[in-house]
């Protein structure tokens, strides 16, 4: 029988944390952008690739937000709301300008979780 140590019950407790902020912040962005928040219609005017692409990020972050929660998908949730933000990032610098610092934060705190997440390579299991 293994016991965990307090560290392990510590870095369990901050990714679930992390995950739990994840998926408030990416609910909420994806929930205001599917509402049709009157600031996320101008972002997306200015993005340039029309509306449609606004309803499909907002349900990219909603379903990445639920991923991310899921014990069994939570690697794959991070995964995703990983890639997200790095397309954030990149259109603060190649289109719109503005503060890229927010979506790296994000993008960097959901690898993060997908890098705790994943899942055992099949070398090492049974060491």
């Amino acid at each position: 029988m293994t016991t965990s140590t307090p560290r392990s019950l510590t870095q369990h407790r901050m990714v679930w944390g992390f995950r739990i902020l994840l998926a408030l912040a990416f609910g909420a962005a994806g929930a205001s952008k599917l509402a049709g928040v009157p600031q996320m219609v101008q972002l997306f005017d200015a993005v340039g690739f029309g509306q449609g692409f606004r309803y499909l990020t907002g349900a990219v972050e909603i379903m990445g937000a639920l991923l991310v929660l899921v014990p069994a998908t939570g690697f794959l949730g991070g995964l995703l709301l990983a890639a997200t933000m790095v397309g954030g990032v990149a259109t603060h610098l190649l289109l719109i300008g503005g503060n890229p610092f927010p979506a790296m934060v994000l993008g960097l705190l959901s690898a993060f979780v997908a890098w705790r997440l994943r899942p055992a390579s099949p070398s090492s299991v049974g060491r």
